[in-house]
């Protein structure tokens, strides 16, 4: 495929991550415009997604994917499945807290990987990412406690709620990371991320069945298709897939402090698009967090 191998070389990845992090700066927003079941949103913007890559990965990527090892393979489901929970558990969340709260909550995701590479990849933690990771804990606690104690932004919400399942969105995010780090480096891009999609697309249609959404899995107005189109066109291919690209050029560290604009341009279009002012307990509660993950993400040795 040598169009995308010459965008390649003429892409720099830093430009790439620019990009990325504005594509996913406006999920958040894409799902509190939509008013389909949470499940039903992450479930369609996974499914476009994959609709959108899968032919290259056929016609292109064959050979890639029948020389998936077995153990490749499972690894790749697993992978499927952590996205597909964060997914989940992520979009529920915007339903219960605010856009600001939610998306640096689950941008802590950073913090859960340097632990998790610690014991389970044996990588060792220094003194500067123990520092960073108390204080994005702090900053954690602040927020939530903080938006029960101001009382809800949203009517109906549920802060606590809706920050818990943000932070389950970012263990689940982590174990994405964790899992398809290995992966990555011996599959192309492409073959890659339809595999772990359509994984992570059909765990989802199950727990779209499960949670007895059935009938409402077609039963939508031509705005809702296509804001599922823009959830999988901006924060789907321009947003992961091209961080997973860039993660191939970039360190992961770097990738990780690059990332965290997300919440600031989620909070800035939630304030612009939805007229959702954080309150002072996200704002400084969120100004901690990002504190921490920034220490956090730079304290990491060089090469990790």
């Amino acid at each position: 495929m040598t169009w995308l191998a010459s965008l390649e070389e003429r892409t720099p990845p830093m430009a790439a991550l620019v990009v990325s992090v504005v594509a996913i700066s406006t999920s958040a927003i894409l799902v509190r415009f939509s008013d389909a079941p949470s499940v039903v949103k992450a479930l369609y913007r996974v499914v476009f997604t994959t609709l959108l890559l899968a032919p290259f990965a056929v016609t292109n990527y064959r050979d890639d994917l029948r020389a998936l090892s077995s153990r490749d393979a499972v690894v790749a489901v697993v992978t499927g499945i952590a996205l597909a929970a964060h997914f989940a558990t992520w979009f529920e969340s915007l339903e219960w807290t605010t856009v600001a709260a939610s998306v640096t909550l689950v941008q802590s995701q950073p913090l859960f990987v340097a632990l998790g590479a610690a014991v389970l990849l044996e990588e060792t933690i220094n003194r500067r990412m123990v520092g960073g990771i108390l204080v994005a804990v702090a900053g954690i606690a602040f927020m939530s406690f903080g938006g029960f104690v101001s009382g809800a932004v949203l009517a109906g919400a549920r802060p606590l709620y809706g920050n818990a399942l943000a932070l389950v969105g970012a263990v689940m995010a982590a174990g994405y990371v964790l899992a398809g780090r290995s992966l990555r480096q011996r599959v192309a891009l492409v073959p890659y991320v339809t595999v772990v999609y359509s994984v992570c697309a059909v765990v989802l249609l199950g727990v779209a069945l499960a949670d007895g959404t059935t009938v409402a899995l077609t039963a939508y107005p031509p705005e809702e298709w296509l804001l599922f189109v823009g959830m999988a066109v901006g924060p789907g291919i321009f947003g992961h897939t091209v961080i997973n690209w860039a993660l191939k050029y970039v360190e992961s560290s770097v990738v990780s402090v690059t990332l965290l604009g997300e919440p600031v341009g989620s909070t800035l279009l939630a304030l612009v698009l939805l007229s959702e002012t954080p309150d002072a307990f996200t704002v400084a509660g969120g100004a901690v967090v990002l504190a921490g993950i920034y220490v956090t993400a730079t304290g990491r040795p060089s090469g990790a």
